[in-house]
C-alpha cells in the first residue's frame, strides 16, 4: 500500500503507475488570531468557494486549545516539504521544468497565482479577503503560525484534481491523490480498498 502524501506520485511510478496525475506542492500559510481577537469567533467561517479551486479559500478555524487560525492561502512551495519560503530544492525545481502538466497549470491559473503570492508578501491582502466575512480584523489582531504544504495532484492537461485517485499496479495500491475530505472519509476509503483488493479463497493473482 502507497499512501504517500507528497511523494505519492514518485512512488507510483515506481511501482510501474502512469506518469500522471502528478504532484504539484502547494504551500498553505495562515495567520493565527491574537487572544484579544480569538474569543470574538466560536465558529467555523467559510468563504464561498470558486468551483474552478479544490482550495477552500481563507477560512477562520477554532481550535481545540481555543486559539482560532485563518488561511490557508494557496502559493506553489519551491520544495515538496516547503514549509518556509526559503526552502527551496533543486531538484523539485528542475521537476516543475520539465512538466508539460505544471506549465499547462500556471498557463491557465497565472493570475490567480498571482494574487496569491501578493497575499503571501503583504499581509494587507491577505487580511483583505478575510474581512468579507470578519470587517472588524486589523494588522494587530493576527499573528504567523506553521504553514502546511498541499500534495496537489495535477492531470496531463493541467487540471486540477479534486476527486480520489486510487491506482492498483500488480500487487502495489496507490493512493495518487486524497484530497481534504481523507480525514472524514479514511473509514470509506479502506473499505473501497479492501473491496477491491479481496479475492475468493484459493484465487491466484
Amino acid at each position: 500500500m502507497n499512501c504517500g502524501g507528497l511523494q505519492a506520485d514518485l512512488l507510483a511510478r515506481q511501482a510501474g503507475g502512469s506518469a500522471t496525475p502528478e504532484i504539484v506542492p502547494f504551500r498553505g500559510e495562515y495567520l493565527r488570531l491574537r487572544p484579544h481577537a480569538a474569543g470574538r469567533v466560536r465558529h467555523l467561517i467559510y468563504p464561498v468557494p470558486d468551483p474552478r479551486y479544490p482550495f477552500l479559500g481563507v477560512h477562520l478555524t477554532p481550535r481545540v486549545d481555543g486559539t482560532s487560525d485563518l488561511g490557508p492561502n494557496a502559493v506553489l512551495a519551491l520544495a515538496r516539504e516547503g514549509y518556509r519560503r526559503t526552502d527551496v530544492s533543486v531538484g523539485e525545481l528542475a521537476r516543475l521544468a520539465r512538466s508539460a502538466a505544471f506549465w499547462r497549470l500556471a498557463r491557465k491559473h497565472w493570475k490567480t497565482g498571482v494574487r496569491e503570492y501578493r497575499g503571501s508578501f503583504f499581509r494587507r491582502a491577505y487580511l483583505a479577503e478575510a474581512r468579507t466575512y470578519l470587517p472588524w480584523l486589523t494588522l494587530g489582531d493576527v499573528t504567523p503560525a506553521p504553514a502546511g504544504v498541499r500534495a496537489q495532484a495535477v492531470d496531463s492537461d493541467g487540471g486540477l484534481v479534486d476527486d480520489f485517485r486510487i491506482q492498483q499496479v500488480g500487487d502495489v495500491t496507490s493512493v495518487r491523490n486524497a484530497p481534504s475530505p481523507a480525514a472524514t472519509a479514511s473509514m470509506a476509503i479502506a473499505g473501497h480498498i479492501v473491496a477491491e483488493l479481496k479475492l475468493p479463497l484459493g484465487t491466484e493473482r
